[in-house]
């Protein structure tokens, strides 16, 4: 069934695979974006409504404009030390945004949202693999921010009907098979694409935060997910709400943690070059240890990942780095 759906944030990383697995199943798609993170470039052939989610003049305008089904919302600021040295900033765009979205999508009678939601939300962890059920205690403001806007919700799911899904990213990494879409951030904050920078000698090098967290290695362990499985769990989940009401959490990672060190030599591997790296302190606001248990998004969404390799999503990464089409995207 063909639908019309709203992309916020659809010429980010994410959204701009989101965008194209959309298109692929035939549905039709707007964007909105302030392109303060995305690039126009992404999403050739897309109808792109450039605006911002804090100005619901803009959002008015939008909704009045084309005719919307559901909403995935992936318009956020997401770098947790930036999140720490400026919150104001963070709880203003991450909640402050969204509430003017759904504000707008009451207004349209637009009951349906996937949102973008992150492993952030859970803190330091009491245990191996995190699942729904873990507590939810945010060590940083990006990860309020998103713990906010999950109860908003919640809260909307009771007093208005809203129907809504928050997929709890760990880490996205990686780039579509096509190579034609990445990951290309100014300025770059994400270890993978940071890594395969130093490969390429367009970096020094890069800097490790932490070399004494209690893991096997003293660098932090993450769960790293390829984002083509990112956006097919979106697409899933859109689905899902076909037949259910209410709020709804998932998470979503391969269950695999890898430490710092780790990435840092499977991407020696994948591309045969030194990757020169330093060490400092810790980083204010990183948790040492998060995976993912998905179980939940397997057997309730049918949600299963593609590229449950490491090296797998490095290699896709590095030949998007190496692509001649990510040239434009790194020069903005």
């Amino acid at each position: 069934m063909t639908r019309n759906i709203l992309v916020c944030g659809g010429a980010g990383y994410i959204g701009s695979h989101m965008v194209r697995l959309l298109r692929d199943h035939g549905h039709q798609v707007v964007v909105f974006d302030n392109l303060s993170q995305g690039h126009a470039a992404a999403i050739p052939g897309v109808e792109l409504v450039q605006g911002d989610l804090l100005n619901p003049a803009d959002l008015a305008d939008l909704f009045a404009r084309h005719p919307v089904d559901a909403v995935i919302h992936f318009a956020a600021l997401t770098a947790v030390g930036e999140s720490v040295a400026a919150p104001d900033r963070y709880y203003r765009n991450n909640v402050c945004g969204t509430l003017n979205l759904l504000d707008a999508m009451r207004r349209a009678g637009v009951d349906r949202l996937v949102f973008s939601s992150t492993a952030a939300v859970f803190g330091s962890p009491l245990t191996e693999l995190i699942d729904e059920t873990h507590p939810l205690a945010p060590i940083n403001p990006y990860g309020w921010s998103k713990r906010m806007t999950e109860q908003m919700l919640a809260d909307m799911a009771t007093a208005h009907g809203l129907r809504s899904v928050s997929l709890r990213y760990f880490n996205a990494a990686g780039a579509h098979p096509s190579g034609q879409i990445g990951e290309a951030h100014q300025p770059e904050t994400h270890l993978v694409p940071l890594v395969l920078l130093a490969a390429l000698g367009k970096r020094e090098g890069l800097a490790i935060f932490g070399s004494d967290y209690p893991t096997r290695d003293g660098t932090c362990i993450r769960d790293y997910v390829h984002v083509s499985d990112l956006a097919s769990a979106h697409l899933k989940a859109l689905d899902f709400m076909n037949h259910e009401t209410g709020a709804h959490v998932f998470n979503l990672g391969n269950g695999n943690g890898f430490t710092t060190l780790e990435v840092i030599e499977a991407a020696r591997r994948v591309t045969g070059r030194e990757i020169p790296f330093a060490m400092t302190g810790r980083r204010p606001g990183d948790a040492g240890i998060l995976v993912a248990d998905s179980r939940r998004a397997r057997e309730v969404l049918g949600w299963q990942p593609q590229y449950g390799e490491l090296e797998t999503i490095i290699d896709s990464a590095w030949r998007w780095h190496q692509a001649p089409a990510y040239g434009p995207f790194a020069s903005l």
